[in-house]
């Protein structure tokens, strides 16, 4: 019985481990450095998308100073667009061009 427990105990700590890295935040999922959406013009926002293009629906517009984390870019009809997430609501995930990205 001994044996049986300690093999549910150590199947219950690998179910726990991989269920924590399924629902991990941006940070250990993949997840870059932050970036910094700028300049963008003054009474505009930088739009998130749902793919990597222009022909792809907006989901949120963003103003300069919104801090972003980068997983991952591609080109795509001659503009650089990046896979990102909001750094205060990881959940909200969508495309923006990298051209308005720096680094934080």
């Amino acid at each position: 019985m001994g044996k049986t427990l300690s093999k549910t105990v150590a199947v219950a700590a690998v179910t726990a481990l991989l269920g924590g890295a399924m629902i991990a935040g941006p940070a250990q999922a993949g997840w870059r450095d932050r970036h910094e959406v700028y300049g963008v013009p003054e009474d505009d926002m930088l739009k998130m998308r749902g793919g990597p293009g222009i022909g792809f629906s907006v989901i949120v517009g963003l103003p300069n100073g919104t801090v972003l984390r980068v997983q991952s870019c591609q080109s795509t009809g001659g503009t650089r667009w990046c896979k990102v997430a909001l750094d205060r609501a990881p959940g909200l995930k969508g495309y923006v061009s990298a051209a308005y990205l720096r680094e934080m």
